[in-house]
């Protein structure tokens, strides 16, 4: 088979609340405007904008979404690690002969700049994609499977006709994730090498 899976970004591949506070944090000084940094990385997954939100005027919205893009790569990318096995599950689909592609709802060149950073290479990165509207990045690359942390990456998959593999790492525990449709949920991505060898044999020649 021609294998491709499909990764979301933040809480699944890397551990992005360090940076993402810190980047809150920049742009609350910068602006003087009051952002709960701590309550805002326990949100993470939807568009930036829907957080902006809940702290900025909708008439600011735009111009504030495009400043946090600017600051960010000085302040989000050094802090934030790969989640435990990250490296290696995006290694095993390319092992096997597969593509790995990560499709976020992170503004591209920043996700390209953390994977970068973080020896994480994978085939494909598709950016400003978020939910259902994963599905056609999906699609087109022919993907399998996709694995998310978010009730998100769970409908993005679905859409997609993909399978939806979850990981609880994120801000969705693991009743919710299956509660919206998940295939398979694995405790995180260091079981995710042997749960595809074993969905690589099972798939018909």
């Amino acid at each position: 088979m021609n294998l491709t899976v499909g990764f979301d970004l933040d809480m699944t591949l890397i551990d992005s609340r360090p940076g993402i506070r810190a980047a809150y944090r920049a742009l609350s000084a910068e602006t003087g405007t009051y952002i709960d940094a701590d309550a805002a990385v326990t949100r993470l997954g939807p568009p930036l904008e829907e957080e902006l939100a809940l702290w900025f005027p909708a008439d600011e919205i735009p111009a504030m979404a495009d400043r946090y893009r600017e600051i960010y790569p000085d302040h989000a990318i050094e802090p934030t690690p790969a989640m435990p096995g990250a490296r290696e599950a995006v290694a095993a689909v390319q092992a096997m002969g597969g593509r790995a592609i990560v499709v976020t709802a992170k503004h591209e060149p920043n996700a390209r700049l953390h994977l970068g950073h973080l020896g994480i290479e994978p085939d494909a990165v598709i950016g400003w994609l978020w939910a259902e509207a994963k599905a056609g990045a999906l699609r087109e690359h022919g993907a399998q499977v996709y694995v998310g942390d978010h009730i998100g990456d769970v409908r993005g998959a679905r859409t997609a006709g993909a399978l939806s593999v979850a990981v609880p790492t994120g801000p969705c525990p693991e009743p919710e994730l299956r509660a919206a449709g998940a295939d398979v949920v694995l405790p995180d991505l260091t079981a995710l090498p042997e749960w595809l060898a074993q969905y690589v044999a099972a798939q018909p020649v």
